[in-house]
């Protein structure tokens, strides 16, 4: 009796590892090195997007950060609202560049995109997943009120909510 390599049932399809989640912008293969983004700037340079000379004859490549930018297509948001921001606004708002300031020095493609003031608070809007958390968390350590952080399944961003 021979046997199939999944067994009497047919293959066996749980080792497949499946992507949860597919970003778009993640290029598909390897750059060229050394790649400069034309918008801002940025260099790809051993397999990462950072901030430096351009060397001679560089591949010329929008970066994630700007076509996410171009296309207005968020990868988080943070929701900044109460009635404490509506009396410490300049004091948040400085949190907020300065904590993006650090975060875009070490990291190009952790950047905000946009920010939308309203009677309720600030929608902020990012160009990756971590910036949104290190926001939420920054307010928290330097504020206090209640974080919220959420994935939804069928987008492919994080949503964070700091109120106090």
């Amino acid at each position: 009796m021979t046997r199939s390599a999944g067994g009497p049932n047919g293959p066996r399809h749980d080792r497949f590892v499946k992507e949860r989640r597919h970003d778009a912008y993640r290029s598909r293969g390897k750059l060229p090195e050394p790649t400069q983004c034309p918008d801002c700037g940025a260099v790809f340079h051993k397999g990462r997007w950072t901030w430096g000379e351009t060397p001679a004859g560089a591949h010329r490549q929008i970066c994630p950060a700007c076509q996410r930018t171009h296309d207005r297509f968020p990868a988080g948001v943070v929701q900044v609202g109460g009635p404490f921001f509506s009396a410490h606004r300049e004091e948040i708002l400085n949190l907020i560049h300065n904590v993006e300031g650090l975060e875009k020095g070490a990291h190009p493609l952790h950047r905000i995109m946009a920010m939308e003031e309203g009677e309720a608070g600030v929608a902020i809007a990012t160009t990756d997943t971590h910036l949104p958390r290190r926001l939420g968390e920054a307010l928290m350590r330097a504020h206090g009120g209640a974080l919220d952080f959420k994935y939804p399944e069928a987008e492919q961003l994080i949503r964070v909510t700091w109120s106090r």
